[in-house]
């Protein structure tokens, strides 16, 4: 399985559906998810699941205001405002 770190600036609609979808009410304390990447900072992250592929979403309040708008309306986002690459593998 397939395994990439999601950056707010590299969300797509695709992986945001999943994050309103498995976390409705936002996420908790509990969903966090923390460790040390490549370089050796500490990334705090939620996670979501595709058949293929786990996504480690970094947390931030971007990112807690983004999920709730787009709950609100689909429409309010927009994944080409961010010139969106896949985040990088873990």
């Amino acid at each position: 399985m397939k395994r990439v770190i999601v950056d707010y600036a590299k969300l797509t609609t695709n992986i945001l559906d999943l994050l309103v979808e498995k976390y409705p009410e936002g996420y908790e304390y509990d969903d966090i998810i923390t460790f040390q990447n490549s370089k050796g900072a500490t990334i705090s992250a939620v996670e979501v699941r595709t058949d293929d592929t786990i996504y480690l979403v970094k947390i931030s309040t971007k990112l807690e205001k983004t999920m709730e708008s787009y709950s609100e309306d689909e429409d309010s986002f927009n994944s080409n405002d961010f010139g969106f690459e896949e985040g990088g593998s873990f």
